[in-house]
């Protein structure tokens, strides 16, 4: 399948979904009144898929390996927050579980695609 726009990219999808997870999980309890650390969440959750699109938009595949890369280290920012936000009460052990668990996916899914996008260069292959 050709992958035409960065709308088709399942990270990308998966990605959405886990930024609307937690804007509703950052708007609730402590963390709605906990400014400063609920926006770094934000940000680190947001630059997922903006990172995702931007590589993808450069149309090459070394830049958009170079992006992916970046969205993996945003999911390792968000991961080491949440287990801030367990810590100090914010989130339940079984709400940490959970998004700690889907973070980890996304980013193997992630690091799943840069592996294939290598090998397509190797192969002098291109994905568009």
């Amino acid at each position: 399948m050709k992958i035409n726009k960065f709308e088709d990219l399942d990270i990308w999808k998966e990605s959405i979904n886990l930024t609307k997870e937690i804007y509703h999980i950052t708007s609730e309890g402590q963390f709605n009144k906990d400014f400063s650390f609920k926006d770094q969440i934000r940000r680190a959750i947001i630059s997922i898929s903006s990172n995702i699109a931007e590589g993808f938009e450069r149309n090459n595949n070394n830049e958009l390996i170079r992006f992916l890369i970046i969205s993996k280290g945003s999911i390792g920012e968000a991961r080491s927050q949440f287990f801030i936000a367990l810590e100090i009460g914010y989130i339940s052990q079984e709400k940490f579980n959970d998004l700690n668990k889907k973070l980890k996916n996304l980013s193997k899914k992630i690091g799943g695609f840069i592996n294939y996008l290598k090998q397509k260069k190797i192969k002098g292959e291109f994905t568009r």
